[in-house]
Parts: C-alpha cells; structure tokens; sequence
C-alpha cells in the first residue's frame, strides 16, 4: 500500500484551518514533535483507518498491533510498515492484555467490537496510555461510568471516535447557523438513519478457522455458536455485542446535536420498536425504532427503519434542527439551512482527494470522513500535550453512548426511563437499574465504576 504522507501539506488545507484556528499553533508544532509510541487493538477495517489518520497528520512510532485474527493481523502488520518512515514492522500480538503488559506505549487505538470497547479501554488507561476510543463507548451504563471513572483517576485522555464534532461543515452549521442564531427559537429536533444496514442472513454453523481465538474474540460477551467471521460486520446485527443501530448510528447524531446545542444528560428517555419486517434471519437487533430523549422545552426524537425509503432522499442518516426562523438539515455529507424568510444556505463535505492521493487507494476508505478524522486526531494530540479534555471526551462520549443504551432499555422493558447519573440508578425503578449492568462471561469481570 502506497501510503505517502507530508504534514506540512495537511497544515495547509482548508479542513485543517478550521482545527488551527481552535489549537492555535498545535499543528505546526507536531512536525517536529519526537514520535508519539502507538499500539492499535482491533486491526479491521475502522481500527486501521483510525491508524493512518493518525500516522497522516502526526510522526507516530507504531509500536505494536493486538488482533485475535491472525490474517488480519498480519495484513496490517505489512501495510503499518508500509506507512511508517523507519519501515519498521510492528511488534503483533493476539491477546490485548499480553501487549498492554510493556508499559512502553504512549497512546493506544482501540478499534474492536462494542463489547471489548470498556475493558480495553481501561486495561490501557491503567497501563499508562492515551486513549482513542471508538463508539459507542460501551455496551451497558456501568461499563460507561466506569471508563469515565478510569480516565479521571489516572488523568489519562480519551478522545471518543464520535468525529462529527470534527467534521468540517458541521463546524461550520454550528458556528454560522446556530450560533449566530438564524435558527431562532430552537423546540425540536428529528435525527434519523434508514440504510438498509441490517444484517439479516441464516448462515450455517461451520468450524472455527485455525487463525481466528473466537474464545478471545467473544470475550466477556454472551457465547454464540461460530457461523463465519463475526468481526466482518456480521456482529453488528447482534445484541449481544452491541446496541443494535440505535448504539451504532443514533449515538452519532445525537451527539452532535448534544454539540450543537449544548445539551446535557436527557431528562426522560423513552422508546418503542422492535422486528416488525425483516423476521426472517438470525438477527436480533431491531429493525424499526422510534426513541425521544426529553430536555427542558426541546425533544430530540429519532427513527430508524432498515427497510422501505427515507422521508428525505438527500437525508437518509442525518439531523434536522427545527426553529421559529428556519430548519437546519445537516448529515456527513452536506447541511442545508431553510430559512423562513430569505435565501437558502447549502454546503457540502470537505473531500481531501488532490491532498492525500493515498486515501483514494485505501480498501473501505470512508473519503468524506477522512478529513474528520484527521481533525478529530489533531485535537486529540492537543489535548495530550496540554493534558486538557479533548472535544469528545469520554464523559461526553458516554453520555450520548449511555443514552442510546437507555433508549434500547426502555424498549425492552416498555416504559419511559430516567437516569440519575450521580446515583447511577433508573430513578424508581428497580427492574430497569439492575439491566444498567450485564453479565459477563466467566473468566471476565465487569468494570466498577469508582
């Protein structure tokens, strides 16, 4: 893989101005920075793209590389050293806690399944790292509070891959529209997804492959019998090691609209959905769901359907943003603002093909992303230096991450829920607080938070 990188070049980009003008002088300190000791746990596909973000605007020394997968491990072993000036090859290994065990990395990637998220997390706080976490942050509340708990005891950053709060023209719809008030009176928001993303098949159980630990790979997580690789996305379609869409999708947007709007914890959380279409496969995560978290004078109302078509061709994952004096509609690839009165505001995502030819070459590449990663590593490596919080800091990450778990639990037990965060309890509802928890496997044992 031809992955050749000049950081003086990203500091020039339009994208990057944007991050500059918020770090102030940061960027161009790193090009001369002593290389930061790097350890990626989850080498597929988005654990991998985190990676090369990182290496494109940062001098990284990529130390180490942590999958159960031996063929994915070594794929990204050859392609790390590709990447990296020394063409020195990462140091591989199969079990997170072996490779956490020397003490010499500075910051850890972490980029496997929802339900490794909490105890690898943790496991490279109190190993002595900076953490790049991805989301959703956890599978159940506790897991949440406890990686909050982790990050504040041993004053490490952890930055969550929530990068929309990085994205280039979502920073500049908060910035021009809502900011400056051309919204006006802002008393509801809709943020939907309706991809047709739900894996539904009934493949057949077959052996384990010699180069894949599906013990190590399940983990804490409840035992499924083998039927082809699980971290292929097919594990996504599984409660047991997610939070189905809502936790996939919904903590996206709704972060973002947290961001734009600066919102707290939700006061009520209720939600109803469930398979009303696609019954058909092994799948157990929803098909169909409505969720509404309740604020002060504001709801914030989301949808999902993974079959039929979406309201809004242009808006099939996306937020809108209802005011007296217009509506904002805002997604990964563009944002339109509608005014009452006076003319329409249309922008779209910031592509960094001519800069990074290299991203044109990448396998699964998300190219509108891309920029917002990079911005998203940028800030993370500021808040390092400065030992400060970063823009989606694992509080923030939490709550959005913990407020789609609650969601998917008032589904379940068919009411609304509240959460006291400060008592870590469902208030009045003893049924619901014991499910903030799940049981793990044997041999793991869940994080308490302090």
């Amino acid at each position: 893989m031809s992955f050749m990188i000049n950081r003086r070049q990203f500091l020039k980009t339009a994208s990057a101005s944007l991050a500059l003008s918020a770090l102030g002088s940061y960027g161009l300190e790193l090009v001369n920075q002593k290389p930061k000791r790097v350890g990626l746990i989850g080498t597929g596909w988005y654990g991998k793209s985190d990676l090369f973000r990182l290496i494109q605007v940062a001098p990284v020394d990529v130390v180490s590389l942590c999958d159960v997968d031996k063929n994915l491990l070594s794929e990204a072993a050859t392609m790390v050293s590709e990447c990296q000036k020394s063409k020195k090859t990462p140091r591989t290994y199969t079990d997170y806690r072996e490779m956490l065990r020397e003490k010499d990395l500075d910051i850890v990637l972490v980029g496997t399944p929802d339900h490794w998220h909490a105890l690898q997390t943790i496991a490279a706080i109190e190993a002595g790292a900076d953490v790049y976490c991805q989301k959703p942050i956890s599978v159940d509340v506790l897991e949440g509070e406890a990686m909050v708990a982790a990050a504040r005891k041993h004053n490490r950053v952890v930055q969550i891959g929530t990068q929309r709060k990085s994205t280039p023209h979502l920073i500049e719809a908060k910035k021009d529209i809502i900011d400056t008030g051309l919204l006006g009176k802002i008393a509801h928001v809709e943020v939907c997804c309706y991809y047709h993303m739900r894996a539904n098949g009934n493949p057949a159980e077959c052996p384990v492959p010699d180069h894949l630990d599906y013990e190590m790979w399940t983990g804490p997580a409840p035992w499924r019998p083998y039927d082809g690789l699980p971290h292929v996305r097919w594990w996504r379609t599984f409660m047991e090691y997610g939070n189905g869409i809502v936790g996939d999708m919904c903590v996206h947007m709704f972060d973002t609209v947290r961001w734009m709007l600066d919102l707290g914890w939700p006061k009520r959380i209720n939600s109803y959905g469930g398979i009303f279409v696609q019954k058909d496969g092994k799948s157990n995560i929803s098909d169909t769901q409505t969720a509404t978290f309740d604020y002060d004078n504001l709801s914030v109302v989301w949808q999902h359907r993974t079959w039929g078509a979406p309201p809004d061709p242009k808006y099939p994952w996306a937020l809108f943003i209802y005011g007296d004096k217009g509506t904002l509609k805002a997604s990964t690839m563009s944002y339109d603002f509608i005014p009452q009165k006076g003319d329409p505001i249309h922008k779209d995502c910031v592509f960094e093909r001519e800069k990074y030819p290299e991203d044109v070459a990448e396998k699964g590449i998300e190219l509108n992303a891309a920029p917002a990663t990079r911005l998203h590593m940028l800030d993370f490596l500021a808040a390092i230096d400065k030992r400060s919080r970063p823009i989606a800091d694992v509080e923030q990450g939490h709550i959005s991450t913990a407020s789609c778990i609650l969601a998917n639990l008032s589904m379940q037990v068919n009411r609304p829920v509240v959460y006291d965060p400060v008592k870590r309890i469902i208030v009045g509802d003893r049924e619901a607080t014991r499910l903030l928890r799940r049981p793990y496997r044997t041999n793991w044992k869940h994080p308490e938070p302090a």
